[in-house]
């Protein structure tokens, strides 16, 4: 029985002592220094840091305030509660169901229409809007000009554009030279 002990007690202080660190085995995470309500666009000062064990720190949590400087929280966050990548998304240009103004360039011409986005997006996503003259849904990338809220479109189909033969209603069309 005493052997099986001795066993036992040695398994037990070889594998604990794996999980022994020493001080300078300590890694600095980025923690909110306040609670952080939902839709919050985070700032520096609403960041700090905390030692944590390397061991408890993992690669989903965040490590550099420059990470999370200017973008919106998807969730609640609790003051020195650790920061996942997760937690975050770029901050809403465009609401869903908000007027845009979608924005077509060709060589050539520019078009531009008015329409309802159909999901909400910030700055690079793709957003689905909704053409209310034709009721055509088309796929544009959400940008940020001059304050306005404007939708960059991309084709999501190939299609020959004849505008010199046809007037497309609720639009504009401007000749370049």
């Amino acid at each position: 029985m005493t052997l099986k002990f001795a066993l036992a007690l040695a398994f037990c202080t070889i594998a604990f002592s794996a999980f022994a660190q020493d001080a300078d085995t300590q890694v600095e995470l980025i923690v909110p220094a306040h609670d952080i309500a939902r839709g919050t666009v985070i700032g520096e000062g609403d960041l700090d840091t905390k030692s944590v064990p390397v061991l408890r720190a993992n690669e989903a949590l965040i490590r550099k305030a420059a990470d999370v400087t200017g973008r919106e929280a998807k969730r609640a966050l609790r003051a020195g509660e650790f920061l996942r990548a997760s937690d975050f998304k770029r901050p809403t240009l465009v609401a869903k169901g908000a007027t845009v103004t979608m924005l077509f360039d060709a060589p050539g011409m520019s078009l531009s229409a008015v329409g309802r986005a159909l999901a909400e997006g910030g700055e690079g996503d793709s957003i689905a809007v909704l053409n209310p003259t034709s009721y055509r849904q088309v796929v544009g990338v959400a940008i940020d000009v001059a304050n306005e809220r404007l939708v960059h479109l991309e084709l999501i189909e190939r299609e020959t554009l004849e505008v010199r033969k046809r007037r497309i209603p609720g639009t504009e069309i401007v000749d370049r030279q």
